[in-house]
């Protein structure tokens, strides 16, 4: 399935049905009253999120939608019968945005939660309504109440406990496939991944949601290789699985420029907890790696981890390490 993390819709809630204007008509009565029923509302446009679904890929193809119109009223007080809610489904996550894709409307962050983002309007009013001391037999009748229409973004935010992040390539798809039972594509160049993925650690009975963002490059949060995009996925995660080819040259730059991005795009990224571990340590000399890693602590002063998804070394004990950090 594509994936598809934001999207523009047009929306119209349905119109409210006229009230009726008729009066009685019975056998020896000559003069009935009025006896107009009042239009019915009309139907709501109404978004529900369902854990099952992650994109938004079916409202590229459909951009408008409309809740049904409230029917007409009737004679003998017969309220027209109400239009027919309209509900869209979209993945647990979505965040609905004025049309200026900036004024937050609400976040859909739970399983079957919904929200009336456009209220169907309000039938009208038959001339039974009218009716008054002075005017036994009114004629007036209202039309129903145009129903809530606009432009709205929606917007997909990834809801997963841990984000892996790094450059391309740095093998955060192996790192995923090997943690979890998802099937990522894998090659060895850089942006294989496009688009998040998703899979779930199982660990001493607890399942942690894992994120593999695609790659991160200077300047992603400018969006730069659509690297905004990339980074909102991110904001929900607690935990930050920082992922580093130790191979590359230049390992702490590498690091730095991560860093740097997170802090650009929103400096409050820095302060979830972060997991660094050196991956391909099979691709060099332990002597190299040595020098690496040590340069890297009196610079940095952080712990980090060091694994090869080839190998699985220290797999385990990192499987660990994300569940202590999770729980």
């Amino acid at each position: 399935m594509k994936f598809l993390d934001q999207a523009k819709i047009y929306i119209k809630a349905g119109d409210g049905g006229a009230g009726s204007a008729s009066f009685r008509r019975e056998k020896y009565i000559e003069f009935g009253g009025p006896d107009g029923g009042d239009g019915g509302n009309g139907g709501s446009v109404i978004l529900e999120s369902e854990e099952n679904l992650n994109t938004l890929i079916d409202f590229r193809y459909r951009q408008h939608f409309k809740a049904e119109t409230g029917k007409s009223g009737s004679k003998k007080n017969k309220t027209g019968a109400g239009g027919k809610d309209l509900i869209l489904k979209v993945p647990v996550g979505t965040q609905i945005y004025e049309e200026d894709n900036n004024t937050l409307i609400y976040d859909l962050t739970k399983n079957k939660e919904r929200f009336v983002v456009a209220t169907g309007g309000k039938g009208g009013l038959g001339n039974t309504r009218f009716k008054s001391s002075t005017n036994r037999t009114p004629r007036k009748k209202t039309d129903g109440k145009k129903g809530e229409e606009f432009w709205i973004w929606l917007q997909l935010k990834v809801i997963a406990d841990v984000g892996i992040i790094g450059l391309p390539n740095a093998g955060k798809s192996s790192f995923l496939s090997k943690c979890t039972k998802a099937k990522p594509k894998i090659a060895n160049y850089p942006f294989t991944t496009i688009n998040p993925n998703l899979g779930v650690l199982n660990i001493n009975h607890k399942e942690i949601v894992l994120a593999d963002i695609p790659g991160l490059i200077e300047g992603s949060h400018k969006g730069i290789g659509l690297g905004d995009r990339f980074l909102r996925h991110i904001e929900r995660c607690k935990t930050l699985i920082h992922l580093i080819d130790i191979s590359e040259k230049d390992i702490l730059g590498n690091y730095l420029k991560i860093k740097s991005e997170l802090s650009k795009y929103d400096k409050k990224i820095l302060k979830k907890t972060e997991i660094i571990i050196f991956n391909k340590l099979d691709l060099i000399d332990m002597d190299s790696i040595t020098k690496k890693l040590e340069n890297f602590r009196k610079k940095i002063k952080k712990n980090f981890e060091i694994t090869s998804l080839l190998s699985g070394q220290n797999f385990e004990k990192i499987k660990k390490i994300i569940y202590k950090k999770c729980t």
